[in-house]
């Protein structure tokens, strides 16, 4: 006689036998909404994978019987599929205090950019195609003349980022040949790009010349022999040399180089395109600056200063600038279309300067005033409050945000925003209560991303122009923290 079977009271743990096959799961009226959604594939892959999960916990002895529940299983297989097709590219809050953060992709692009994306991506478009003549066109000529208008350069091209636009640059103006750099620009940006690796990946030699803090004339003019191809500047935008300093500025060494026949380049990084002094910032050179001193090729960034998508600018002379677009390894490094039509629309911003600080929102941001980031933190502190205590306090702080963590890092912008600390946590556990705090505040369905410092979980408001998402969050924090 066949041994009765188990009866399973509540409480107890279910067993792999109590699991249903794929095909009984795939029956049910939820798994076949999935289906008629999703598709076969994937849903009986996330269902095999979800049952197989389940088994092991029941050999283990940890699934509990209200775990193998058809209701229960079927909303677990809804949430996998749900899991499986989430982006994992996501839209965050961003209230660390820096403006340009490159680890929160950089630079917001502005409506028009926006919109002009979507046209273009919706149908055919003439990325390399010449509405005038019918024949096939180039696609530098969508932002050349927009950036010969903005600059004053001769001829522009632009290439997926910065550093491939150095890395383009001396590779077709000085492959096989040396480059000459101040000892004090070797920088090294993010991901440990470093000059030195630049210009070995590029196929030129490196010459340094001067001293970590002072470089001096002669100090070029020394080292410029017949096997010199290229004289650059590198404008060291993520770190400051103070002290007993000394630089050649970008005139006087064109003078110097273009005396020898050698062409010279500078790399401005960030690049701004407008005197962010007049708008109370920290001034950085510009393009058309270096350009007007006899630069004969000028570098830079997109999605910094300058407020675009990713991309590596480069504007200069006509002879220069063809050597460069020539270069093999140009077509590896081309835009797309995407990129492309978001920096068309953002160049064309900069034809109307005065209605810049209003349509950019990387300079919106920076100008945003100290007084109206203060009164967003005073009407945010109540429901803030509401939703960490008893565990936490809340205050409204002024803060010191930052530019970029690689534009002008070293400046700081009056702000202010909301302090939480753990409340009435001894010293030894605030650490842990605040990362748990931060925890909390990334796992919400738009993540909010603060800053810890000085035992406190800091809100920088200044990048939260419209605090509506976040106050309709406040209510899931609350729940998630009690």
């Amino acid at each position: 006689m066949a041994a009765p079977k188990e009866s399973v009271v509540h409480g107890s743990t279910a067993r792999p036998q109590d699991l249903p096959s794929v095909d009984q799961l795939l029956r049910g009226d939820a798994s076949r909404a999935l289906l008629a959604e999703h598709g076969h594939t994937l849903v009986v892959t996330e269902a095999r994978a979800l049952l197989d999960a389940l088994r092991r916990d029941a050999v283990a002895g940890r699934l509990p019987v209200t775990g193998v529940q058809p209701d229960a299983i079927a909303a677990a297989l809804t949430a996998r599929v749900q899991q499986r097709l989430a982006p994992r590219m996501r839209a965050v809050l961003n209230l660390t205090g820096t403006v340009i953060h490159t680890n929160l992709g950089r630079a917001l692009l502005a409506d028009a950019a926006l919109q002009r994306l979507l046209a273009v991506m919706t149908s055919p478009n003439n990325l390399e195609y010449d509405l005038a003549t019918g024949s096939r066109g180039d696609r530098d000529s969508l932002v050349e003349e927009l950036l010969c208008t903005i600059t004053g350069a001769e001829a522009a091209t632009v290439v997926n980022n910065n550093a491939a636009a150095v890395l383009l640059t001396i590779a077709a103006l000085a492959r096989d040949r040396e480059v000459i750099v101040s000892r004090g620009e070797l920088v090294e940006i993010g991901g440990a790009f470093r000059m030195p690796d630049v210009m070995a990946s590029a196929g030129a030699r490196m010459v340094e010349v001067g001293t970590t803090n002072r470089t001096h004339p002669a100090d070029y003019e020394r080292a410029i022999n017949e096997r010199t191809a290229l004289v650059m500047k590198v404008h060291t935008s993520n770190y400051a040399v103070q002290g007993f300093t000394a630089a050649v500025d970008e005139a006087t060494l064109a003078g110097i180089a273009h005396a020898r026949g050698v062409p010279l380049a500078t790399d401005l990084g960030s690049g701004s395109l407008v005197d962010l002094a007049h708008y109370g910032l920290p001034r950085e050179p510009l393009p058309q600056e270096m350009l007007a001193a006899g630069c004969d090729v000028v570098t830079f960034s997109g999605d910094k200063l300058l407020g675009g998508p990713q991309a590596g600018l480069i504007v200069g002379s006509k002879e220069a600038v063809g050597r460069i677009r020539k270069f093999p390894m140009k077509r590896a490094l081309r835009m797309s279309k995407l990129p492309l039509a978001a920096l068309e629309a953002t160049l064309s911003l900069y034809l109307r300067p005065e209605r810049l600080a209003q349509d950019l929102p990387t300079l919106r941001l920076l100008t945003r005033p100290a007084e109206a980031i203060q009164a967003m933190a005073v009407a945010l502190l109540p429901a803030v409050r509401d939703a960490v205590s008893p565990r936490f306090d809340v205050e409204v702080v002024p803060l010191l945000g930052q530019i970029g963590s690689g534009s002008l890092p070293v400046e700081r912008l009056p702000s202010a925003g909301l302090a939480i600390a753990p409340a009435g946590t001894s010293k030894k556990g605030i650490g842990t209560a605040l990362d748990a705090l931060a925890t909390a505040l990334r796992a919400l369905p738009l993540p909010v991303i603060g800053r810890i410092a000085d035992d406190r979980l800091l809100l920088d408001l200044r990048c939260l122009e419209d605090s509506t998402p976040f106050l309709a969050q406040l209510g899931l924090l609350r729940a998630r923290l009690h």
